[in-house]
């Protein structure tokens, strides 16, 4: 790994976004994941080999943050520094130079206006090499359906924060699957349990953005 990916992969992990970000303290007034990326391009570093170094940076912090050395502000700060590199490299993926792993429907189920943790989940995925297709809170039922069908073979991501909407979670859960036998649907909220998820016919249930983003890597084609 050069200097200059080794810097990214850092800023990444530690969540330092650019030049004029505070965070974290350590890093103040230095060079950030946006200043390095541009670096490396410009210098001819392959967008391949940064991706894959900060992938690499994601799964560390999440790994940190799932055993609790971490928590969601550290988690968000890692995924907007992600989300930075993200922007230099979109147009290597518009070009076809670099395969995003797949896609992922993703929103908050009707009923449910809720949509703080579903952003982060969006975020860390998007940031470990996925297209979200986010359809933000209070989805029904039929804008899943239109969603799918406009994105073949995606995978479908369901969040609920309310008890109280669960049922309508496990409603959608079996009209996709009705619809479309093969898609995978992956459901998660302070609700919701892997009993739950087994119960309503999801194929997994994720308690944090990290054990999601291993259930579509494991899932990616």
């Amino acid at each position: 790994m050069s200097e200059l990916i080794d810097k990214i992969s850092i800023c990444v992990e530690r969540g330092k976004v650019n030049l004029k970000a505070p965070f974290p303290p350590d890093l103040k007034e230095q060079p950030g994941a946006d200043e390095y990326t541009r670096e490396a391009l410009e210098k001819g570093e392959t967008p391949e080999a940064i991706l894959q170094a900060c992938n690499q940076a994601m799964e560390n912090i999440g790994g940190k943050f799932s055993r609790n050395e971490v928590f969601v502000p550290e988690l968000l700060m890692a995924a907007k520094a992600m989300n930075v590199v993200m922007e230099h490299l979109k147009p290597y993926f518009k070009s076809g130079n670099i395969k995003s792993k797949g896609v992922l429907v993703l929103g908050t189920v009707a009923g449910d206006l809720h949509d703080i943790g579903k952003n982060l989940v969006s975020m860390v995925i998007e940031g470990n090499g996925w297209k979200v297709e986010d359809l933000g809170s209070d989805v029904k039922t039929e804008k899943f359906l239109k969603a799918i069908e406009n994105c073949p073979g995606c995978i479908v991501g369901l969040s609920a924060l309310l008890t109280t909407t669960m049922g309508n979670m496990a409603k959608t859960v079996v009209e996709i699957k009705k619809q479309y036998p093969d898609i995978k649907i992956i459901v998660g909220g302070a609700p919701l349990s892997a009993r739950a998820a087994e119960e309503m016919g999801a194929d997994a249930y994720a308690a944090d953005p990290q054990e999601a983003v291993k259930y579509l890597n494991s899932w990616a084609s």
